[in-house]
């Protein structure tokens, strides 16, 4: 199966672009891709985008770089060599929405199967089966990436934005990483393990193994 996740220039697939895509295949994880491109001059640039990802808007349209029709394809050559193509995403309307609007855009060949798995609802579902109720705040899902990295034992050391005001210095955002985090996640929800040494350090909790 393929984590994926990618960095956008805003949460608009219909008006923002796509100019870093990160994934894994999780049955061999050390297989990863990450690339960057240019986003189209037309596009628009969100300042959380820049914020969560600590770039500029010069450094999104940088013309010594490949062009996002030129990134998507290398992506579906790498997702080629893959078995099992089937994509891991927490939240993956938004990562598929914004590659699936792409494709159509450029009249590529999608490589990706429609179904995925969101690491959202795989948390939840673990967290009802331990809790006998699901994680809600305001009748809404609490289970964003920070919740879910909590209820599997690790720190979210990734910096955070509230529209566009960045409220915790932490890491940029970067595709790659993020995929860690989701992949990480993923085997210790469904298989009590760890997944990448670099998180061995957070011990998984017992109610998960």
């Amino acid at each position: 199966m393929i984590v994926l996740d990618i960095e956008t220039s805003g949460i608009n697939p219909e008006n923002c672009g796509i100019w870093q895509i990160g994934a894994i295949e999780l049955e061999n994880p050390e297989n990863t891709f990450l690339q960057e491109g240019r986003i189209d001059d037309k596009d628009l640039i969100e300042e959380s985008a820049l914020l969560v990802t600590g770039k500029t808007k010069e450094y999104l349209l940088d013309k010594n770089r490949q062009s996002e029709k030129d990134l998507l394809n290398n992506f579906f050559k790498w997702v080629e060599n893959v078995k099992i193509r089937n994509c891991i995403c927490q939240n993956p309307q938004f990562d598929l929405g914004f590659v699936n609007l792409k494709i159509r855009k450029y009249g590529l060949e999608n490589f990706l199967p429609h179904r995925a798995f969101d690491l959202h609802s795989c948390a939840q579902m673990k967290y009802f089966q331990l809790n006998n109720s699901f994680l809600f705040d305001k009748n809404q899902s609490k289970m964003n990436l920070t919740n879910i990295l909590d209820f599997c034992g690790i720190k979210d050391e990734r910096r955070h934005v509230e529209g566009i005001e960045l409220i915790s210095y932490g890491k940029e955002h970067n595709a790659l990483e993020d995929c860690k985090l989701t992949g990480e996640c993923f085997s210790r929800i469904f298989y009590g393990k760890n997944l990448f040494q670099d998180f061995s350090k957070f011990p998984i909790p017992e109610y998960l193994k």
